[in-house]
């Protein structure tokens, strides 16, 4: 199936509805460009991470101090 969309003045375009519906796109959802080996480019979904949702998913080998890191940013 080929659906085409137009490109507005701003660069913006419309998702079509069946896939938006297809692939449960929302407001605020983060929509992936990228272009595969064959020069094609594939659109993926995935929704926006709150900062929130980002907590605790990084480690460090090493201890920090948030605060001294802070304030030698400002120095």
């Amino acid at each position: 199936m080929v659906i085409e969309t137009k490109v507005y003045k701003k660069n913006q375009t419309t998702i079509p509805a069946v896939y938006r519906k297809k692939y449960d796109g929302q407001p605020d959802d983060i929509v992936e460009w990228e272009e595969n080996d064959r020069g094609e480019i594939v659109v993926s979904f995935r929704k926006k991470l709150s900062f929130r949702d980002m907590m605790g998913a990084g480690t460090v080998k090493t201890k920090t101090n948030a605060v001294k890191l802070e304030k030698e940013l400002y120095e």
